[in-house]
This record gives C-alpha cells, structure tokens and sequence, in this order.
C-alpha cells in the first residue's frame, strides 16, 4: 500500500486551506488589536520573536501583521542606566476579549522570564496592549487605548509602519501625533526582523 492511497494522509486541496483561512479571518466576529513589544534584556531579538511566536499560536487569535524593529532609550530611567530597547508593534485579529487579551500578554511575559519588581526597570519582554477595536475604558485594570502610547514614539513609530491610517481612539491619528512628538529617538534596525511564521 503506498502511502498516497491512505485517505487520511491525503493532501489538504489548496481550495480547503484557502476556505480555512478566510474563515478564520471571518468567524466570531474578531476585533483588531494593536500591541506594543519591547526588550531590553538577554538575546532582545529572540525575545521578541518569541512574543511574536507565542501570540501567533494563541488560539482564537491571528497575527495579521509585524512592524519593523526599531532600538530606543528606555523611557523614564537615567540615560545610560539601562540597555537599549528593540520594539515593535504587531497587529491581531482576535475573538478573546480585551481581559483574556491582557492575561495572554502576562502570561507572555511570565514565560520569558518578565518580573514585576519596579516601575522601569528592564526587562527581557515588554507586552503592552496599545488599542482595541477602537474601545475607549478607563478600567485601571486595562485602560484603553494605553494611556501613554499617545506619547511614545517608540509605539507611534511602528504603529504607523504597519498602518498608515492608525488612530489613537480619543488622541488623534498617529501620523498627527508623531509630527508633533518628532521620531529622533527612535533608530530603524533594518539588521533585524520578526517573522511570522504560518
């Protein structure tokens, strides 16, 4: 018996996995929500590609696109007391809620070895949820958007790689926002890439 005249190891017609994945994109009424990544500790690329991984495999969740990498000063800390941050901004389509969402990131985090000892302090993978469907709240739990991507370039600047059009529900559109913050202090990496991975 060859191994083609077993049905069940039959290749997937390329019509089927085209269906499929249409209606992946379709079912349960996804949302599209915007994240921000960073790191600044132990392999910073290899941390981000993990996130990147890690979401990408998160059930009801689709990683529809992946900014470049940029490197910056940590924000809020003295200059020169921390190593620099590699970003990035990565969009999903997702049927989990924004609560479910944020335990995704946590638990993200915790995989890669984040601790939550102090404010600013550095840290092998940063997950942050930027925007939500458009969704405004004030829950402290998971204010939305975030309330400081407004004034952070290294979001605003990756942000606006993969979406031009971007707002920041209640601040204005990222383009605006950015004309008026400046990008001085966000360096492109085009070294370095993510990768989705099908």
């Amino acid at each position: 018996m060859t191994p083609n005249s077993d049905p069940t190891v039959q290749p997937v017609p390329a019509s089927v996995v085209q269906q499929v994945d249409a209606a992946d994109t379709t079912l349960h009424n996804p949302k599209t929500a915007v994240l921000s990544i960073g790191s600044n500790l132990g392999n910073r690329l290899e941390s981000l590609q993990s996130a990147v991984d890690a979401l990408a495999d998160t059930p009801g969740m689709k990683v529809t696109a992946v900014s470049p990498v940029y490197e910056t000063e940590p924000w809020g800390v003295e200059p020169g007391s921390q190593p620099a941050y590699f970003n990035a901004v990565v969009v999903v389509r997702t049927t989990l809620p924004p609560g479910s969402l944020l335990e995704r990131g946590h638990a993200i985090e915790e995989a890669l070895e984040r601790v939550r000892d102090e404010r600013w302090e550095p840290r092998p993978i940063d997950v942050d949820i930027v925007a939500y469907q458009g969704v405004v709240s004030d829950d402290p739990q998971l204010t939305l958007p975030h309330p400081r991507a407004h004034e952070r370039a290294f979001v605003l600047v990756p942000w606006h790689d993969v979406d031009p059009a971007a707002e920041v529900p209640g601040r204005g559109s990222v383009e605006e926002l950015l004309r008026t913050l400046g990008t001085e202090d966000v360096t492109a990496r085009p070294d370095l890439e993510l990768i989705v991975h099908a």
